[in-house]
């Protein structure tokens, strides 16, 4: 049997260095995995810029348990009209496993030429989809014809895209683009058992 306390400490140890408000971030974490066992997780902390050029930071952390996966992101704002101070805010989301719907790992290797099997990449995008928000991309439809005025309306595509997670070697470091593809390989599995239930 899998000594789950090792994982569930290594989630706060990942937790306290990223730096970034950790006990704000292992509070919420913690009350949402609840007394699941940890199976695998991802604590990934960047830094954006906003239209006015201010650095913002973003923690995203994901946790998968034996029956959901946890998403929790937690963003700082900085002081603004009614709010003197700076402020933080953490969003958990649990999602039943069988409610997973897609799961896409883009994995980004230099020389492909040279490639070898097992040779990690250098950036990996994980995108997961559980039906919460979809994106519509509309446009003008046509006939093919290139003098016709005629409205034929529109057309278009709806993606699920609930999260999206890219990390990279030069960024974030080998060990994190491994731990992100060891929690796509666990996410795969736990969802392929879930819709076999």
């Amino acid at each position: 049997m899998r000594d789950t306390r090792a994982t569930a400490h290594g989630l706060r140890t990942a937790i306290e260095r990223s730096g970034y408000y950790p006990a704000l971030v292992a509070d919420a974490v913690e009350s949402a995995i609840g007394a699941e066992q940890v199976d695998a997780f991802v604590v990934h902390h960047e830094a954006t810029f906003d239209p006015a050029m201010e650095m913002r930071r973003h923690v995203t952390v994901l946790v998968l348990s034996p029956t959901r996966l946890l998403v929790c992101h937690t963003d700082e704002h900085p002081p603004g009209e009614g709010n003197p101070r700076p402020h933080a805010s953490t969003t958990t989301e649990a999602v039943r496993l069988d409610r997973v719907q897609s799961l896409a790992v883009t994995r980004v290797v230099p020389d492909p030429a040279s490639y070898v099997p097992g040779m990690p990449p250098s950036e990996v995008v994980l995108t997961i989809g559980w039906g919460a928000i979809s994106h519509v991309d509309l446009e003008p439809a046509t006939c093919g014809d290139e003098n016709c005025e005629a409205d034929h309306g529109y057309t278009g595509s709806v993606t699920a895209d609930d999260l999206s997670l890219r990390v990279s070697e030069a960024a974030d470091g080998a060990d994190a683009v491994a731990q992100v593809l060891a929690f796509a390989e666990a996410l795969s599995a736990a969802t392929a058992r879930a819709s076999a239930r």
